[in-house]
């Protein structure tokens, strides 16, 4: 069957541009594949790093929280029903470390979403070059 294949010239030429399209694809489905392995990389790291940040500033706010809480119930113990009708007052500001995490995660996100914008932005130029230049 090979015999036939190279004996005519125009299938030659046929399967000689189909191996160089085949490859062409080949290299660019792997690049695609590198391209998107790095972006999950970026993404699970963000995530986690934004996942460990709230953890910390939760766990911290809980703390202070339960030391409220203690002081609530030594206080309404000491001093009665106003006591604590004073401390609900103060309870309904959010506290300051709950005011820097809330700042902190809208500024993460903030950046985080650019960086998304400038890699899309990156990835699509290069697919139009590569759209461009076979």
């Amino acid at each position: 069957m090979e015999l036939l294949e190279t004996q005519d010239p125009e299938k030659k030429k046929l399967i000689e541009s189909s191996d160089r399209h085949k490859k062409a694809l080949e290299k660019e489905l792997g690049e695609m594949k590198e391209k998107t392995d790095r972006m999950l990389t970026n993404a699970l790291i963000i995530g986690g790093t934004l996942a460990v940040t709230y953890f910390v500033i939760s766990s911290i706010s809980k703390r202070r929280k339960k030391k409220k809480k203690k002081n609530k119930e030594a206080l309404a113990q000491t001093n009665g029903t106003e006591a604590i009708h004073d401390e609900e007052e103060e309870d309904s500001e959010p506290s300051v470390i709950s005011q820097i995490g809330t700042r902190v995660l809208s500024e993460a996100t903030a950046v985080l979403l650019n960086v998304a914008k400038e890699k899309l932005a990156e990835y699509l130029a290069s697919r139009k070059k590569s759209d461009e230049n076979p």
